[in-house]
């Protein structure tokens, strides 16, 4: 049987998997509305938005992926999805002529909770630790345009992880392709688990903080413009060069776009970023490459410092930044952002 298009109105599906309604069934989540416009009911393929349920996101607007369909070149667990990059956003914002790098990596951690629940079964409810992202992206591939970016995220998902017949958790490489050309790669892992499970492994945690949220640091030192967007606040005189607290500020409409018990995994990513334009004196240098883990959760109720080494430029001027995340003692993610110069300087 042909397979046909996903999107956020169709519900055919090939003959080997079950289909969307089918796992409602076995969830007892709801599915996809069967006979609204899309490929099968043989009306016009419409653009629009995947639900927001299966992209872990409150507010549509912050929704970037638009369907998705089995890539069938690649086999077995391999998915094309597409996405699209608005010219504006309140948070990551063009800049230079480039797309905010970091709509990439939000892109790909959609990709996975969207492949997650609509194709291998995961319910809503279940909650989503982000293990690792990654992404390494040619500047063309984000460059603007007198319209939004529109790319094509080819998915191959791998090393799944399955309890009592249920994903647990799994890794996917990305390609990026851009006007039919690869412009970008990236990698992630993550694991669920149900609620039950989530209350024995964090207990009966407040979404919310009595910590006050300290001032940031000047917005132009890490290349935001809005201080509401600044994640990083000094540290104070008895710190080490380079170290700041995270900012925690759960009323921030993106960064804690619904009530979480610990810092979104994209929040710390934000704060790496921020790190190495800080460290390096840099605001308005390109990231090109992010590899991060995360190794455990980063909680509301206890300060979370972010450390930035700066490294030596390579031979093109681009300069890797490591960056560390730790509470309590322990860490709780790092990273390795490279950052491309801007190209006047």
């Amino acid at each position: 049987m042909q397979r046909t298009t996903r999107t956020a109105g169709s519900t055919a599906l090939d003959a080997s998997r079950t289909t969307p309604v089918a796992r409602a069934v076995s969830t007892g989540q709801p599915g996809p509305t069967p006979g609204q416009p899309g490929l099968s009911t043989g009306q016009p393929n419409l653009t629009t938005t995947v639900p927001r349920e299966y992209v872990h996101r409150a507010a549509v607007s912050e929704v970037f992926l638009t369907r998705w369909e089995p890539w069938e070149p690649g086999g077995a667990d391999c998915f094309t999805v597409t996405a699209q990059w608005p010219r504006g956003h309140a948070l990551f914002t063009p800049s230079g002529g480039y797309q905010d790098p970091l709509l990439l990596a939000e892109s790909v951690r959609q990709t996975g909770t969207l492949l997650a629940h609509a194709e291998y079964g995961v319910a809503f409810g279940h909650q989503f630790l982000m293990r690792s992202l990654s992404f390494s992206a040619a500047p063309g591939a984000l460059t603007t345009g007198p319209a939004p970016t529109e790319v094509e995220l080819r998915v191959t998902c791998h090393d799944m992880v399955r309890r009592a017949g249920r994903l647990a958790g799994m890794s996917y490489r990305v390609t990026l392709v851009r006007d039919g050309v690869r412009a970008a790669t990236a990698e992630a892992a993550f694991s669920c688990a149900s609620p039950s499970v989530y209350r024995r492994l964090r207990g009966e945690r407040s979404t919310t903080t009595t910590l006050p949220v300290p001032p940031g640091i000047p917005p132009a030192v890490v290349g935001r413009a809005d201080p509401r967007d600044v994640v990083l606040a000094a540290a104070g005189p008895h710190r080490r060069h380079h170290q700041w607290q995270f900012r925690v500020d759960t009323s921030h409409p993106i960064l804690f776009d619904h009530p979480v018990d610990h810092v979104p995994g994209m929040a710390l990513i934000e704060s790496a970023r921020q790190a190495a334009h800080a460290a390096t004196g840099l605001p308005d240098a390109l990231p090109v490459v992010l590899d991060s883990t995360f190794e455990r959760y980063a909680d509301l109720d206890a300060p979370c410092w972010i450390d930035a080494q700066p490294g030596e430029p390579d031979l093109t001027g681009r300069i890797p930044v490591s960056i560390r995340g730790t509470q309590r003692g322990a860490t709780v993610f790092s990273a390795a952002v490279v950052l491309r110069p801007h190209p006047d300087r």
